[in-house]
């Protein structure tokens, strides 16, 4: 077992629970910027509980060692890495998406990227897929952490916003079709220009940037 507590409210957290509820019935997420209420982000859940799609799992092809997945959600590259023999860790801090995505055969622990995770230091690649970089409103702290939990020249693989000049942290919250809402929680938008700024920051190198079915994402390595 994993020494991973959770320590703060995060992603869909606290209040009624509707990315739990979400997880159990592929149902829609409405991610809300408290300051600007314009600007509601549609999640699709079902997504997350599908299969690994081609874009999916064009992710894990060039790697040579374990996977780390932040904020796994319920394990779609968990399952994908491991059709490949890849050896593959998940977290998240929803109990519920950990109960997913170990039923699908992957292996996940409960709980913060923020605090300690398993094998920290060795792992080859850290997958920060669907928004994650989110995590906790502060990407610059966020991928701090994933530099420290990878191995030396260890990469770290990032979805970004679709919008490459996005950059913005905001307390949001979660809602889901039926108005069950979440606790408020601290999150971020960050498009490749400001990810590049935030890792110089903090000791990662940008390798390649690309785009595929409409999607964004950076390797950056440690």
């Amino acid at each position: 077992m994993s020494d991973i507590t959770q320590t703060a409210v995060t992603f869909g957290t606290g209040g009624d629970e509707p990315y739990a509820r979400a997880l159990r019935t592929d149902g829609r997420l409405r991610l809300t910027d408290l300051g600007r209420p314009d600007a509601d982000v549609t999640m699709d859940v079902g997504r997350w509980n599908a299969a690994a799609d081609r874009v999916d799992r064009s992710l894990l092809d060039d790697v040579d060692g374990p996977v780390i997945d932040i904020g796994c959600g319920p394990g779609r590259m968990l399952v994908a890495a491991a059709a490949l023999g890849i050896p593959s860790l998940g977290v998240d801090v929803s109990a519920d998406a950990v109960a997913i995505a170990t039923r699908s055969g992957g292996r996940a622990v409960q709980g913060s990227v923020f605090d300690t995770v398993p094998d920290e230091g060795r792992w080859d690649t850290a997958l920060v897929l669907d928004g994650n970089i989110g995590i906790g409103g502060d990407p610059a702290a966020l991928l701090e952490r994933c530099r420290d939990i990878v191995r030396d020249g260890g990469r770290v693989v990032v979805e970004t916003h679709t919008d490459r000049t996005a950059d913005r942290t905001y307390q949001a919250r979660v809602v889901d079709t039926d108005g069950h809402a979440s606790a408020e929680f601290p999150w971020a938008e960050v498009g490749l220009d400001a990810l590049r700024r935030y890792a110089a920051d903090v000791g990662l190198t940008t390798r390649s940037s690309w785009t595929a079915a409409g999607r964004s994402f950076c390797e950056l390595v440690a």
